[in-house]
């Protein structure tokens, strides 16, 4: 790439594009603000609208109460369901309970739930990769509990049984390594050689799209640091991949106050990128951050572009389109 060689003793940032907010997330987090306009506070929320504490301390100022379990929220309200889906199990305890519901699943996700309930239906033993406990992977599972067994990674392969090893499909949770998943998936295909693959690839677009660059950012850059919360399992994985793809470091940070000057020793060139719910405000944290520090060369390093949106849910569509029409009627 033109212009990614350094100059002797000059400092700079190689800034990934893209990064940050993916279309799943920037719908889901539209989503929360429109219901608060809409509706008025509060608006539950069941588990973090998405993985940045930002992002969920942000939208609490403005009204939202995220509650971990559904009888958490009071009969006759408004809840609405995260980026990263739920079970059958959970929208029939907001019916038992009275709750008007907005779905914000990422329609990405909502693929795969589609896939494990027809894979089902034709009665395949699902293989689901994924890490134990994550949102998503639950979401999923409870599509077709009876049909579904996780694997988590690689190492999981030995332990997976199966009815029928010439009726076995693997599915996989949106959010991991591309590296990771095929990895597993080769795993699987060399104990049931007969496993069949989904019709598309689960891998979701943005988190694919996310560890190229990362990848072309560890090419040149001594310190990768990427933006993002703990528990967001794409802004783990980019790190991973970072350091797999060649770079000396690389560290997960929420913002710029839990950077360590430290890292910065010996270093010319930072790699800077930010997860899929990461909001720039954060990236540009981190840029001023390091431009005090000597940092003030930042160049962007382009591998693709995203021109993917997502359209509100449905049940916010149909009361906005209300309120529109009532409008244009006074």
């Amino acid at each position: 790439m033109v212009g990614m060689t350094a100059t002797p003793g000059s400092r700079r940032v190689l800034l990934a594009a893209p990064r940050g907010y993916c279309a799943g997330v920037d719908r889901a987090v539209i989503a929360v603000e429109k219901a608060l306009e809409q509706y008025g506070a509060p608006i539950y929320v069941r588990h973090e609208i998405v993985h940045n504490k930002y992002v969920v301390q942000t939208l609490e100022k403005k009204g939202a109460i995220f509650v971990d379990q559904t009888a958490e929220v009071p009969e006759g309200s408004i809840v609405m369901f995260s980026a990263h889906g739920v079970a059958p199990t959970v929208h029939a305890e907001a019916a038992e309970r009275k709750l008007a519901t907005i779905d914000a699943t990422c329609p990405l996700v909502t693929k795969v739930h589609k896939e494990a309930v027809r894979f089902a239906k034709e009665d395949f033993d699902i293989l689901l990769i994924g890490h134990e406990g994550h949102e998503e992977v639950i979401g999923t599972s409870g599509e077709a509990p009876d049909h579904i067994t996780l694997v988590d990674g690689p190492e999981d392969v030995a332990n997976v049984e199966v009815r029928d090893p010439d009726k076995v499909v693997w599915l996989s949770q949106t959010t991991l390594s591309v590296d990771e998943t095929m990895e597993t998936v080769d795993a699987l295909k060399g104990k049931f050689p007969n496993l069949l693959s989904p019709p598309s690839d689960d891998i979701c677009y943005a988190t694919q799209n996310r560890q190229i660059a990362v990848k072309k950012l560890a090419e040149d850059a001594e310190l990768v640091i990427v933006v993002g919360s703990k528990n967001s399992s794409n802004s783990i994985r980019m790190v991973e991949v970072a350091l797999d793809a060649g770079a000396d470091a690389s560290y997960l940070v929420d913002n710029a106050g839990e950077i360590d000057e430290a890292w910065l020793e010996g270093v010319t060139t930072v790699g800077l990128t930010s997860g899929a719910s990461v909001p720039d405000v954060l990236v540009d944290g981190v840029i001023e951050w390091l431009a005090e520090r000597g940092y003030g060369d930042v160049e962007t390093v382009k591998t693709a572009d995203e021109s993917i949106t997502f359209s509100l849910p449905k049940e916010l569509r149909r009361d906005l389109r209300a309120e529109a029409a009532e409008l244009s009627q006074r």
